[in-house]
C-alpha cells in the first residue's frame, strides 16, 4: 500500500475579473450593540427609500480601516458612537439599485459597541432608528446571511481589539 502524503490544498486569491463599476463592489457595516440590563441590543435603522430594516452600511473611505468607516456609518446613518472592533463578523450581499441595473454588493460587518446614543446626528430626518434583541433584529431584515450574522451575534466571543 503505497503512503500517502498530507498536501495543504492550494489557496487562491478571490480575483473578479474587470474593475468596472458594474461589477461586484464593497461596503462596511457597522452591528452597532449595547447592554440594557443584562440583555445585549443591537441597533436597526431604516433605509431611505424602502424604510426596511437595515444595518448602517457605505462605501469604503480614504484612509479609515474597515472598522472604522462602519463606525462612521453608524454615527452618520444612526446617530451612534463607540468603540469599533476589527473583527469582521461575516459577510452577506444584497443588489443595490443604481440607475436601471442592480448592483451586485458585498458587506463585511463589524461590531461597534455603543457608547453614546445621540439625538441629532447627519440623516436622523431620513431614517429611524430602533433597539432589538439579536435574535428579534433577525426576524426584521430581509438577507438571509445577515439574519444568520445577529443570531449568532455573542460580543462575549468577540476578540479584544
Amino acid at each position: 500500500m503505497a503512503k500517502r502524503t498530507k498536501t495543504k490544498p492550494k489557496v487562491r486569491p478571490l480575483h473578479l475579473r474587470g474593475a468596472a463599476k458594474t461589477d461586484v463592489r464593497t461596503q462596511f457595516a457597522a452591528l452597532c450593540w449595547r447592554v440594557k440590563g443584562k440583555q445585549v441590543q443591537v441597533c436597526l435603522i431604516t433605509s431611505r427609500n424602502t424604510k426596511r430594516w437595515i444595518v448602517p452600511k457605505g462605501w469604503p473611505m480614504h484612509k479609515q480601516t474597515p472598522a472604522s468607516a462602519a463606525a462612521t456609518e453608524a454615527w452618520e446613518e444612526a446617530g451612534l458612537t463607540g468603540k469599533a472592533s476589527n473583527t469582521c463578523l461575516g459577510v452577506y450581499s444584497y443588489r443595490k439599485p443604481i440607475k436601471k441595473r442592480p448592483l451586485p454588493i458585498l458587506v463585511l460587518v463589524y461590531p461597534v459597541k455603543v457608547k453614546n446614543v445621540h439625538s441629532d446626528w447627519p440623516e436622523k430626518d431620513q431614517r429611524r432608528r430602533k433597539w432589538f434583541t439579536p435574535a428579534k433584529a433577525a426576524t426584521k431584515v430581509a438577507e438571509p446571511a445577515l439574519q444568520q450574522i445577529l443570531r449568532d451575534f455573542d460580543p462575549a466571543l468577540l476578540s479584544r481589539s
